[in-house]
């Protein structure tokens, strides 16, 4: 007897063509095309019902035709593919299960084929919010944890400087930071922001670097003695500010440049000689290289929310037609903490 093939309507988020500058709500198309619900037999894929979808700044970088990047190109003309989280409704894997939770790539549709599903993370702790796992618990929450601990190597007291610091991984290492006893201060684009990073992420020290015309007076202002750990999410003048701040050495961990990547033609440094003279450690990192440590992580941050001894602000843009505009919000700065689209709730 031959297997029902269940077809039905998918809503999709697909990229036009490759992006030149901010990305704009014409770079973008929401279209309704068709797909089964069955994995084809022999195969080892899974079909899943998206149920929320991650923002990141990373996806800027795979909007043009770039080579040798971090992250493969997204397709024009092909829903855009990101982190999210999912229930699987139809699997030919054998530890994959119908019904089961889970996150890691997908697309920004409905409903996807996820043809490598050894790549998927299965939701194990359900007591906490699912949308948690396109951040805290899932690819954002790694990317502080490796960065802060493995690439940042923190000692108690130490001082350190976060950029972004309100988004899905700033918000998470200052508050490793504090953690650890360090004296953190960061920056972040509006005041809603820099009261935010003080009064609920429990930062000693804020500002918006939008008020200061002088990034190195600030700096010298929020943190006198200079900076032992140097959590880089910006790039450009501020980069090279904090260069002239670090301490002997000290370490920058380098996460992201949001600054740049809109801009055809980057900024360069102009204080690397810092690096030098004061023996600085500057590394670039790739949440990839630590997620044999997820487990670890796991067992740490799940035990600390449920401490209350660590928070998570997300900011949670709800249907799929509003996905577009949640990601151009990313670099423009109207969103505050995580942000997250809600495509459909978890029956």
């Amino acid at each position: 007897m031959a297997e029902r093939v269940e077809e039905v309507s998918n809503k999709q988020v697909i990229l036009r063509d490759y992006v030149s500058g901010f990305p704009k709500e014409s770079d973008f198309e929401v279209r309704t095309s068709k797909i089964r619900l069955n994995a084809a037999q022999g195969s080892k894929s899974v079909v899943v019902k998206n149920l929320y979808l991650s923002c990141d700044p990373y996806m800027r970088n795979r909007m043009r035709n770039s080579i040798g990047s971090n992250s493969a190109s997204l397709t024009p003309g092909s829903p855009i593919t990101g982190y999210g989280v999912a229930r699987v409704i139809d699997s030919r894997h054998p530890n994959v299960k119908i019904g089961d939770l889970v996150w890691g790539m997908t697309g920004w549709e409905d409903y996807s084929l996820i043809t490598e599903p050894e790549t998927l993370f299965k939701i194990e702790h359900k007591d906490v919010p699912l949308s948690y796992y396109t951040g805290i618990l899932g690819m954002p929450g790694m990317t502080a944890y490796g960065g802060f601990y493995e690439v940042g190597s923190p000692k108690e007291g130490e001082y350190v400087f976060v950029s972004a610091a309100s988004g899905a991984v700033g918000q998470l290492v200052g508050q490793f930071a504090k953690l650890k006893n360090c004296y953190v201060v960061g920056s972040a684009g509006s005041k809603e922001k820099v009261d935010l990073l003080k009064d609920k992420f429990g930062f000693d020290e804020a500002f918006n670097y939008k008020d200061e015309p002088d990034l190195d007076k600030a700096l010298k202002r929020c943190l006198p003695d200079g900076i032992d750990i140097y959590f880089e999410n910006v790039g450009g003048k501020m980069l090279d500010m904090v260069l002239l701040n670090m301490r002997l050495h000290s370490r920058i961990s380098v996460c992201g440049m949001i600054s740049q990547y809109n801009l055809e033609k980057q900024e360069g440094a102009h204080n690397l000689f810092c690096l030098i003279t004061k023996r600085i450690r500057m590394a670039g990192f790739l949440v990839f290289d630590y997620y044999s440590m997820y487990p670890k992580y796991l067992d740490m941050i799940l035990r600390l929310i449920q401490e209350g001894k660590i928070t998570y602000v997300e900011d949670i843009a709800e249907g799929l037609e509003n996905a577009p505009t949640a990601l151009i919000d990313l670099f423009y700065g109207p969103n505050i903490g995580k942000q997250v689209v809600l495509v459909a709730r978890d029956q």
